[in-house]
């Protein structure tokens, strides 16, 4: 089993029911086990700012899946829960993000781990710290990071997530 992070977002339809419905997709996959859920967060989009506030959390999973087959077991659940590629960074009812997968680095055409852009977005920083604020990324740690992003951008935490 190998230790991975998911970032998690949506800002179409019942975003926080579509959050928990992801996490049962992803714990009754095979090969995958949710092990940790932060809290979620409200946050303003980025990229593409015409658009309603992002609700978006990070997900600790175990897995014994290779990085592709994850990302695309991930892209299945984004599919099957209505996601629509159209506007790049536009709305979208789920959006999934392989953001580290153990402590490999991965460059393939379809897949860059850690997720390129992840130290830059409180999104994914804030809730990541939520769950292991020792990790560190670029020889700094996580919570260094979101707490230096969250005065930055605008995030705030609205509950935790349960596992079910």
């Amino acid at each position: 089993m190998l230790r991975c992070y998911i970032g998690l977002g949506s800002n179409q339809g019942d975003s926080k029911s579509i959050i928990a419905e992801v996490l049962k997709k992803l714990n009754g996959s095979t090969g995958i086990e949710v092990t940790g859920v932060a809290p979620l967060y409200r946050t303003a989009p980025q990229g593409y700012l015409e658009q309603d506030d992002f609700i978006n959390t990070v997900a600790e999973i175990n897995t014994t899946l290779s990085p592709l087959a994850l990302l695309s077991a991930l892209q299945q659940i984004e599919t099957d829960l209505g996601r629509v590629r159209t506007v790049r960074w536009g709305p979208r009812t789920v959006d999934l993000d392989l953001l580290l997968y153990g402590d490999e680095t991965i460059i393939l055409p379809k897949l860059q781990v850690p997720h390129p852009r992840m130290h830059q977005r409180a999104f994914v920083m804030v809730p990541l710290a939520d769950l292991n604020k020792e990790l560190e990324l670029s020889g700094e740690r996580v919570s260094v990071t979101a707490k230096r992003l969250a005065g930055e951008q605008r995030i705030v935490k609205l509950d935790d997530m349960r596992l079910s």
